[in-house]
């Protein structure tokens, strides 16, 4: 994941926030919403992003105003200020990026994307985690305030152990805000993610949610997650989850259907090309389908591999589950064997023990990390045995390739 910080103007000055970043080109970009009093750099919201980008989306996520890096007053701010705040991020990011296509938002962030998400055209999924379906929800976490707001106009309550001052204006913008109206119009697809055991929004938030969402519209359960999310794998299986719903709602998520005269077939490899990239290639083997493509350096959009970056995964793949399936016969204690591949073309002359001697040569530079309690001897044999993995060998044997034209 490439990480930027950036800032764009606010209400009341600069919002800070970080913009995460696909090794390639995004496939498209979504928006975070962060928990009431929280940031963008909760654990949460970084998981999150971090697993998302994994999948090939950049992720916008922001401090609200008076939170975290971003200017203001906190005690200035309220729901509606939130939801503005958003439509200003979505805003900056239509004109430096690309408009999100996804809204996801965690807690009151989840309430403030709902609020967002009908002025956000471009926006074709809505995510909510641990949402509560009423804004007004938050004021049970400083009940024993509320009077003296109501009578003095503000008071210092503490949230999440660190002091804040909230004024009368925020519960009487809290209060007012008609969700189920907004939720019953929302007319984008919807993830609802709860926890049956959040015990600070109850999972009847959930219900209130999907009951007044009109379809499509899904609950995803988070088994036993707390509020926060602080368990990363409960983090990486919002994300995970996230993305494999949108794919069937959001443009440019899913992999390109395969095109052109050839079947899919459990013993060939096919690859047809792939709009709308200009090098962009469906591949299909034996059923499983990625995209292939090349660097923007190289004209291409960065969708996927490239033809090289594939021809060394099959290498280190290979060289891998030889070694695995080695020390398993052997009874060896390997707990996990990893390869880092590099592809390049040297000087045939700059080369010892090629047989080539002029022009240059293909090199490629092999890494295996070879992990558990394993002798010295047990390590030699099995970097002996990586360079006996089949498609090694194949590298290094004549290869002929008998090409014709399909009819």
């Amino acid at each position: 994941m490439r990480s930027q910080k950036i800032t764009f103007p606010g209400s009341q000055g600069e919002l800070a926030a970080r913009l995460d970043l696909p090794v390639g080109k995004p496939r498209g970009y979504a928006l975070f919403a962060h928990c009431f009093t929280c940031s963008k750099d909760i654990l949460a919201a970084s998981r999150i992003a971090r697993e998302m980008t994994a999948m090939g989306l950049g992720v916008l996520r922001f401090d609200f105003t008076g939170l975290g890096m971003s200017e203001g007053e906190f005690a200035s701010t309220n729901f509606s200020s939130n939801v503005d705040d958003l439509l200003t991020a979505a805003a900056h990011m239509r004109e430096t990026l690309a408009a999100p296509k996804i809204l996801v938002g965690h807690s009151l962030g989840g309430a403030a994307v709902l609020a967002a998400a009908g002025d956000i055209p471009e926006v074709q999924a809505v995510a909510t985690i641990a949402a509560p379906f009423d804004p007004a929800h938050v004021s049970h976490h400083f009940a024993d305030k509320v009077a003296e707001i109501e009578q003095a106009g503000e008071a210092e309550v503490t949230l999440a152990g660190r002091p804040f001052r909230v004024r009368r204006q925020f519960l009487d913008d809290i209060r007012s805000q008609d969700q189920a109206s907004r939720v019953a119009n929302l007319k984008k697809p919807l993830a609802i993610f709860h926890s049956p055991i959040d015990n600070l929004v109850g999972i009847d938030n959930a219900g209130e949610i999907f009951r007044h969402a009109k379809h499509p519209k899904s609950f995803i359960s988070l088994d036993k997650a707390d509020h926060l999310l602080t368990r990363a794998k409960d983090a990486a299986y919002v994300a995970r989850t996230l993305v494999a719903w949108a794919r069937a709602y959001v443009d440019g998520l899913d992999t390109p259907a395969l095109a052109g005269p050839f079947a899919p077939s459990l013993d060939h490899v096919v690859v047809a090309e792939a709009a709308p990239g200009r090098l962009t290639q469906v591949v299909d083997a034996a059923g499983h389908r990625l995209l292939a493509d090349e660097p923007e350096a190289m004209g291409g959009d960065n969708a996927g591999p490239s033809p090289y970056d594939l021809l060394l995964a099959g290498l280190g793949a290979c060289t891998t589950l030889t070694v695995r399936m080695y020390a398993e016969r052997k009874g060896w204690p390997l707990t996990r064997a990893s390869v880092r591949l590099h592809h390049e073309k040297i000087h045939a002359q700059d080369c010892a023990d090629c047989e080539t001697r002029s022009g240059k040569v293909d090199l490629i530079r092999r890494q295996v990390a070879l992990e558990g309690d394993l002798s010295d001897e047990q390590r030699a044999k099995l970097m002996e045995i990586a360079d006996k993995c089949p498609v090694h060998k194949t590298l290094h044997s004549e290869v002929k390739v008998e090409t014709e034209e399909a009819r």
